[in-house]
């Protein structure tokens, strides 16, 4: 049997999309805005996998520290770093461009907000992290 290659496998793409959903079920069913976090006695979100991710206050009130009160109320959390399985870069979604502003506070040097994207490289993301612990999360892409 002869095998077409100009034929996308469905049943492969099918199994990827399901490991995928798997692989991201951590992630929140809705996020929440910055400014209503800060008010709540223990901020969290629900996630689809049924579990609650909760942020540390501190690393709100660090976020509140850099952005006026216009970019709080717009700033959703957590801020969603997806992670491309076959590039080395990664990139973050943005309707605003704030998290870039966040971004180069925490790296300390210019990010760049490109037609509702930002790329960070992996040596950044070890930075961005460990600032950043609990108001990111990784979300697996092809």
């Amino acid at each position: 049997m002869r095998i077409d290659q100009g034929k996308p496998d469905r049943t492969f793409e099918t199994s990827l999309k399901g490991d995928l959903k798997t692989l991201n079920s951590h992630l929140p069913r809705n996020r929440k805005p910055l400014s209503e976090l800060l008010e709540e006695k223990r901020p969290h979100v629900a996630c689809s996998d049924g579990s609650t991710h909760y942020f540390k206050k501190k690393e709100l009130e660090y976020l509140a520290g850099i952005l006026n009160n216009d970019e709080q109320r717009s700033l959703l959390l957590p801020i969603i770093i997806e992670v491309e399985s076959d590039k080395g870069n990664l990139l973050v979604r943005s309707r605003t461009g704030t998290e870039a502003k966040i971004f180069s506070k925490v790296l300390d040097m210019p990010v760049t907000f490109k037609t509702d994207m930002i790329i960070i490289f992996r040596p950044q993301l070890t930075v961005l992290r460990k600032v950043l612990k609990t108001t990111t999360q990784y979300a697996f892409t092809i």
